[in-house]
C-alpha cells in the first residue's frame, strides 16, 4: 500500500527515526482541508512512547479540525537542523515522514497529560506550564496520528 523508497542506501533505522520525532519540537501536518487540497500547517508535536502516537494540540475550531473531522488519514513530516563536518559548505539533514490515521482524542486528563508533557519539550519551567494548563486547558483539543507506515533518510545537501 505504501511506497518503498527509492534511495534505499539513505532510508534511516525505524529507532533512529523514533529519536528524531522524540527530540525535534516541531514538523508539519498534513491533512485533506477544504474542496479536497492538502492542507500542511507547522505544527509543535509530542511522541508517546507509551503509544506509539504523535499528538498535536491546538483551538476546537478552525480549517485543521474540519479537516480532521472530515477525513481520518494524514501525514506527518520532521527534519533535524542537520550537521556539517569541518571544510563542509553543505549540510546532512535527516527527517521522517509518517502517515497515518488522525483523530480528535476526547478524554480531558490524557489532553491535559500530553500538553504537559509536550511543553516540556520548551520549558522545564513548572509554574508556567501548570499556569498555561491552567488557563488554556479547557480550549485545548488534542489530536492523534497512528503510524501505519514511517520512514526516514538522511540527506547531503549537495
Amino acid at each position: 500500500m505504501f511506497r518503498e523508497m527509492l534511495r534505499i542506501r539513505q532510508q534511516l533505522p525505524e529507532e533512529e527515526c523514533i529519536e528524531i520525532l522524540k527530540k525535534e519540537p516541531r514538523g508539519v501536518l498534513s491533512v485533506l482541508g477544504d474542496d479536497g487540497y492538502p492542507y500542511g500547517m507547522p505544527l509543535n508535536h509530542f511522541y508517546c512512547e507509551a503509544d506509539g502516537k504523535l499528538y498535536f494540540h491546538g483551538g476546537k475550531t478552525g480549517h485543521r479540525i474540519d479537516a480532521v473531522r472530515n477525513y481520518d488519514k494524514a501525514s506527518f513530516c520532521v527534519y533535524d537542523q542537520g550537521t556539517r563536518s569541518d571544510g563542509e559548505w553543505f549540510l546532512r539533514i535527516r527527517s521522517v515522514i509518517v502517515f497515518g490515521r488522525i483523530e480528535i482524542v476526547e478524554d480531558m486528563e490524557k489532553t491535559i497529560e500530553i500538553s504537559r508533557q509536550l511543553s516540556y519539550k520548551f520549558t522545564s519551567d513548572e509554574a508556567y506550564i501548570e499556569d498555561e494548563i491552567r488557563r488554556a486547558g479547557p480550549r485545548t483539543l488534542l489530536i492523534s496520528l497512528t503510524p501505519e507506515h514511517m520512514t526516514g533518510k538522511l540527506v547531503k545537501e549537495s
